[in-house]
C-alpha cells in the first residue's frame, strides 16, 4: 500500500478536525501538506500527533492574541504551557534553557480521548515513509539531503569585475546569469589557476 502526500495531507487535516470537535476557537489548518517531511527542533518531534497537537496550541494562542513564543519562535513560555495543559499536553519538567516548554507530551487522558485519530494518523504516516523509502532508495537528492541541509547544494564564490562576490550554487548560476547591482555585469565563477594541471 502506498501513500502519497495529498493522502497524507487528508489524514492530517482529519486528525485536525478531530481536534478542533474538542477545541472549537482552533482555526482551520490551511496547509497540512506544510508539515510533511517538516521536523522541528524547537519542539522536538517528527510528525506524530503529538506533534499536530502541539501546531494546534499554536494555533489557538494566534487565535487569542497570545504571545506564547519568544526568540524567533524557539522559546515556548508558560501561555504556550497554559494552552498545551487545556488540549492535553503536559511539560513535567522545568523549562529548557533555549527551547522553554516546547517538549511537551500526551498526557494520558489525551491518548484516551485521541486513540481512533493516534492510530489513524499513525497507520498514514507509516504507509507514508514506506513509500517515500522506497522513492528515496532510487533517487540522488544532492548534498543537501545528505547533510541535512536546506540549500540546495554546495555554494562557491561567484565574482563580478568591480570586485564583488556572492556565494551562489553552481547549478543557479548555470540556469540564468546573476547581474551585479553595482557594474551591472553577470557574477561569473572564476576558474582556478593550476587546476588543470593537478
Amino acid at each position: 500500500m502506498s501513500t502519497t502526500p495529498p493522502v497524507l495531507a487528508a489524514e492530517l487535516a482529519q486528525a485536525w478536525a478531530d481536534i478542533q470537535r474538542h477545541h472549537p476557537e482552533l482555526p482551520d489548518l490551511a496547509a497540512p501538506e506544510s508539515l510533511i517531511g517538516e521536523s522541528s527542533s524547537a519542539c522536538g518531534h517528527e510528525l506524530s500527533f503529538e506533534r499536530l497537537l502541539h501546531e494546534a496550541v499554536h494555533g489557538i494562542a494566534a487565535a487569542r492574541g497570545v504571545r506564547d513564543t519568544s526568540r524567533a519562535g524557539r522559546y515556548h513560555n508558560r501561555r504556550f504551557l497554559a494552552i498545551a495543559e487545556e488540549l492535553g499536553l503536559d511539560h513535567p519538567e522545568e523549562p529548557h534553557p533555549s527551547s522553554g516548554f516546547s517538549l511537551v507530551t500526551l498526557t494520558p487522558e489525551a491518548k484516551r480521548r485521541y486513540r481512533p485519530t493516534i492510530e489513524r494518523l499513525q497507520r498514514a504516516l507509516k504507509a507514508h515513509t514506506a513509500a517515500t523509502a522506497a522513492d528515496s532508495a532510487r533517487t540522488f537528492r544532492g548534498p543537501a539531503a545528505r547533510h541535512g541541509s536546506s540549500g540546495g547544494g554546495v555554494r562557491v564564490k561567484a565574482v563580478c569585475d568591480c570586485g564583488r562576490n556572492v556565494r551562489v550554487v553552481p547549478s543557479v548560476l548555470a540556469q540564468a546569469p546573476i547581474v551585479c547591482g553595482g557594474c551591472g555585469k553577470p557574477f561569473r565563477i572564476p576558474e582556478v589557476v593550476g587546476a588543470a594541471a593537478g
